[in-house]
């Protein structure tokens, strides 16, 4: 098969176009035949050699196609291996691509139990996009943030995956939203995709003109901080609300104040990925509401991965880049 393959560890370069082995048949698994794969922060780190993955090697963990014993549209969910546990995944979770050849290819080979129905109305671009992103999303505002209607949500970084998706699972269920973002145009872009305002979060006083834009000016019922900003973020709670953490992009470590954080009755939760019964909710969730497909930024074809990732790393994106691969 035709795929993006990595010899060794480095930056874009270290894409290139080559043939690579097919799947093997093994039982329980299931070979998909793949129509597009979407791209993702984590895969610049497997491409760097974070997660010292085997060389050669194909990296990607978001796909959609067709299975080749069924002929049905899926979509990859990428949580390997997480368990029967939803509050945390078992010490044999992984995250496709990062151990095992992942959607930067004509196939790929995953769990059956990793397989779920493509989505009504969702063309395979948008498809693609869905899996990583949406199960994060959702995981960190429901399952994790306990979301409900009509509270208010703060998401850092308005052209991100995990932003994007978050206003539309938000104002799906009729939450209302706000965005920071070091870019006016992509507030702005946010504020038309559903987002109620945004602040700049280059401004040294941005927690206190976002904690203004929450409702009676009083701080946010829920923050989700996918870059690392605990301190700052923590200052645009509500007393009693939640802070709900999955990235570490913009800082790896964190310094609280900590009787501001006991006194505020806050709620500090940590979370990545999901479950495949996350999974299944987030479906549940876009059958019964109207939620709208994840935002497509750029799509690029499959032998110019290289340049797909040169332009995500440009951090101006907003929404997901997309491989298309048939």
């Amino acid at each position: 098969m035709f795929a993006a393959v990595i010899e060794e560890f480095g930056g874009p370069g270290a894409l290139c176009g080559n043939e690579f082995a097919d799947p093997a048949a093994r039982p329980g698994w299931v070979t998909v035949e793949l129509r597009a794969a979407a791209l993702n922060w984590h895969d610049v780190l497997v491409r760097q050699g974070r997660y010292h993955s085997p060389l050669p090697h194909v990296i990607g963990a978001d796909g959609a196609g067709v299975r080749r014993d069924t002929g049905e549209p899926v979509v990859i969910v990428p949580a390997l291996g997480w368990g029967d546990h939803d509050d945390a995944p078992s010490s044999g979770w992984e995250i496709l691509g990062d151990l095992r050849p992942g959607t930067y290819a004509e196939l790929v080979s995953v769990p059956q139990d990793c397989l779920a129905p493509k989505p009504q109305g969702y063309n395979w671009i948008q498809a693609a996009a869905l899996p990583l992103v949406g199960l994060t999303t959702y995981r960190a505002l429901f399952t994790r943030g306990r979301l409900r209607a009509r509270e208010s949500i703060l998401v850092l970084g308005a052209g991100g995956g995990v932003a994007t998706m978050a206003i539309q699972l938000a104002t799906g269920v009729g939450a209302s939203i706000a965005v920071t973002s070091g870019s006016a145009d992509k507030i702005t872009r946010a504020v038309a995709e559903g987002a109620q305002a945004g602040v700049m979060h280059t401004d040294p006083d941005w927690p206190a003109l976002a904690r203004e834009l929450s409702p009676g000016g009083t701080g946010f019922d829920l923050v989700l901080d996918p870059v690392g900003r605990w301190p700052e973020s923590v200052r645009t709670l509500r007393p009693g609300g939640r802070l709900v953490v999955l990235g570490a992009n913009a800082s790896e470590t964190a310094a609280m104040e900590v009787r501001q954080f006991y006194f505020g009755q806050f709620d500090l939760l940590g979370t990545t990925m999901g479950s495949p019964r996350d999974f299944a909710g987030l479906l549940a969730l876009i059958d019964t509401h109207h939620i709208a497909p994840p935002a497509i930024d750029r799509t690029f074809p499959l032998d110019r991965a290289a340049e797909a990732h040169r332009h995500l790393e440009t951090a101006r994106t907003f929404g997901k880049c997309v491989l298309e691969i048939r």
